[in-house]
């Protein structure tokens, strides 16, 4: 039984890397060694689970099924067991979190600080990006997205009030150009886009007057991959872009930007601070979880 729960785990650590060298540097064993280990789990069950190539290892639909079977059960371990350590020590251990550079900094990173400063053992991952990770695939423990982009199996806790979207350009470029008094106007000018991370997908202009929505795919000289750089491009005179609005407003108050298609700015709802509800959080990530849901009822008050 023993030598099945070690030999489930080294395949486990190889189908997540999909590479036997750095499964086995986490491991803390050799290349050859989890290489045969993984080689008799496959024996003993008479299954092909990995197929090996000189460059490559990918699962069979054999492993797929496997791995979906054993990670979450494995990680519910994990999880139980943060939590009985968490009863006899401080807190600690890795937090992940997937979320984007604006939640990161507007609410995330400003609401932890006080936690790490309370619970020195406690360490945080934070990771930006605005593909919509799948959060137990890639081994998340939370996740923070606008309220309508949170799947429907998971447990979602509001941490931010609903955000508007803005387009924004600077007095000197707008002055140099066509007004744009339509979306459709948007094509002619130059705009900045956001790149999300399949190479071919650029971010939509999402626009909404009452009910009318609509989605303007724009072109321009610059592509980011984070508002921030986009914001600096709008004030540097680069063209338009698409921010959310509390980002934009400092600068349209001080009269560096200016609004564009202001009627047109679309809301949508907040930020939600998300977790699988089907395993047991460990003590780490439920002081997380307070610490994002309470700054915001904070703020409420």
């Amino acid at each position: 039984m023993k030598e099945d729960l070690n030999d489930l785990v080294g395949f486990m650590n190889v189908a997540r890397e999909r590479n036997f060298t750095r499964a086995a540097a986490q491991l803390g064993v050799s290349q050859s060694a989890l290489s045969r280990t993984v080689a008799g789990l496959e024996k003993r069950m008479g299954l092909q689970l990995l197929t090996r190539t000189t460059r490559s290892v990918s699962l069979t639909e054999v492993g797929e099924r496997l791995l979906a079977a054993i990670a979450p059960r494995f990680q519910e371990i994990e999880a139980e067991l943060d939590s009985l350590r968490a009863m006899t020590s401080r807190p600690g251990g890795t937090v992940r979190i997937t979320t984007t550079d604006y939640a990161a900094n507007s609410y995330v990173w400003p609401r932890l600080q006080p936690l790490l400063r309370q619970y020195p053992n406690l360490k945080i991952e934070l990771v930006n990006d605005y593909g919509l990770a799948d959060i137990v695939a890639d081994r998340y423990d939370i996740g923070v997205r606008l309220g309508d982009q949170v799947a429907k199996d998971m447990v979602a806790v509001r941490i931010a009030p609903d955000m508007t979207m803005a387009i924004v350009g600077s007095p000197g470029y707008l002055q140099s150009t066509a007004p744009a008094r339509k979306p459709q106007d948007l094509t002619l000018h130059n705009c900045i886009n956001l790149r999300l991370p399949t190479r071919d997908s650029l971010l939509p202009w999402e626009l909404q007057k009452g009910r009318r929505e609509l989605q303007v795919r724009v072109e321009g000289q610059l592509t980011f991959n984070n508002v921030y750089q986009m914001l600096d491009a709008a004030l540097e005179g680069f063209g338009l872009a698409y921010v959310p609005k509390d980002l934009a407003e400092v600068h349209v108050r001080a009269g560096r930007l200016r609004w564009v298609l202001e009627d047109w700015f679309p809301t949508f709802v907040g930020h939600h601070v998300y977790y699988p509800g089907r395993r047991r959080s460990s003590r780490a990530v439920e002081l997380v979880v307070d610490a994002l849901k309470s700054g915001y009822k904070r703020r409420a008050q």
